[in-house]
């Protein structure tokens, strides 16, 4: 490695309340299998958002950020040259990968559960210590670890919607892969943030019959209008009638993505769903009463409930296939305001909080 790039300028997080530091972190030797990665772009995903706010709670201290792009600039030694999808690497390759690496050996990964397997190393939430380092997007530089799945990205993909497929995107797939085939089938997509934005989008690449999207906000369905969304629909648990005049009885709600993690509208949503029908609820990651279900009415209507957390490698594979395919079918790079630089990173969460655009991006 050149003596100019023996150190990472880093924004570490202490905890909320105090501005992140930047510090001068060394870059240690590659270990087997690891790769060193040169940061492009990081985008901050709302759970770093909510961590440098206190509301969600991560072992400090940190270097956040998990939505990154970056080139390789080395490998460590038995470190594979080729990507998830067969691609041979090379240093310089724009590149992109999962939230996770773990054991693909143990048996939660063997059954596709990667993401909560044995020895699960996660980007962007570790502890940032001495033997644990660079680990996270705020920082020049991330050491990725073995297992980690990586992709190989095409050069025309620009970086502030590349560094969204490793979290955003990827979760999406992950709930299409659980909804399973949506072609000419009705969809209801619940909460259109960012997630919800891709899930229209990815709804109208796969040839839904109706795209139906709810939220409480009228600015984010205009957005969701624009990704694809056939009718869009202003509330929380007050829309069933307006739903049922629109679609008519004979044309029920085969499936439906939940984002929003709010309980009374997961209840809501899931008597929405016609004769056996599926729903994905993603969105509820956080600590809440219990729901009261109607149990007779799931078990009568033959309805399916998954619930999605992260996701796998095969989701992951899946993301950067649709957004290489689709990333200039739709106005993704309107959703993601990249008008800062690391040394700007506070500013950076402070725009974030007031402004409440779908995505911030800091750009190395």
């Amino acid at each position: 490695m050149d003596e100019e790039l023996r150190y990472a300028h880093t924004a570490v997080f202490y905890t909320n309340g105090e501005a992140l530091e930047i510090v001068k972190l060394p870059i240690p030797a590659l270990k087997s299998g690891e790769l060193l990665i040169r940061n492009a772009c990081t985008t901050l995903c709302r759970s770093d958002i909510s961590t440098y706010i206190g509301k969600r709670k991560e072992k400090t201290p940190t270097i956040l950020g998990h939505e990154i792009v970056g080139r390789i600039e080395s490998f460590g030694p038995n470190t594979p040259r080729q990507d998830q999808r067969g691609q041979e690497l090379k240093e310089g390759d724009l590149v992109t990968w999962a939230i996770f690496a773990s054991n693909p050996q143990t048996e939660l990964a063997e059954r596709g559960i990667p993401q909560k397997a044995e020895g699960l190393f996660k980007y962007g939430h570790e502890q940032l210590t001495e033997t644990n380092t660079l680990h996270g997007g705020l920082s020049e530089y991330t050491i990725l670890h073995i297992h980690t799945p990586l992709a190989k990205l095409k050069e025309d993909v620009p970086v502030k919607i590349a560094a969204i497929i490793n979290c955003a995107v990827a979760t999406v797939a992950g709930a299409y892969r659980l909804l399973g085939d949506v072609q000419n089938r009705n969809i209801l997509i619940s909460g259109v943030g960012m997630l919800g934005i891709i899930a229209c989008a990815m709804a109208k690449a796969a040839g839904a019959k109706t795209i139906v999207a709810v939220d409480v906000e009228d600015e984010r369905l205009k957005t969701a209008k624009r990704f694809g969304a056939d009718i869009c629909l202003r509330g929380d648990t007050s829309y069933a009638t307006e739903l049922n005049a629109l679609m008519g009885k004979s044309n029920p709600i085969d499936g439906l993505i939940e984002l929003s993690g709010v309980g009374a509208v997961m209840e809501y949503t899931l008597n929405l769903l016609g004769i056996g029908g599926t729903a994905v609820w993603v969105g509820a990651v956080f600590p809440q009463p219990a729901l009261q279900l109607d149990a007779e009415k799931i078990i009568r209507n033959l309805h399916v409930i998954k619930g999605l957390h992260n996701y796998n490698t095969e989701d992951f594979v899946a993301a950067v296939v649709f957004m290489e395919q689709y990333y200039a079918q739709f106005p993704f790079t309107e959703l993601v305001y990249d008008g800062f630089d690391l040394a700007h990173v506070n500013e950076a969460f402070e725009y974030a909080l007031k402004q409440n655009p779908y995505r911030v991006g800091i750009r190395f």
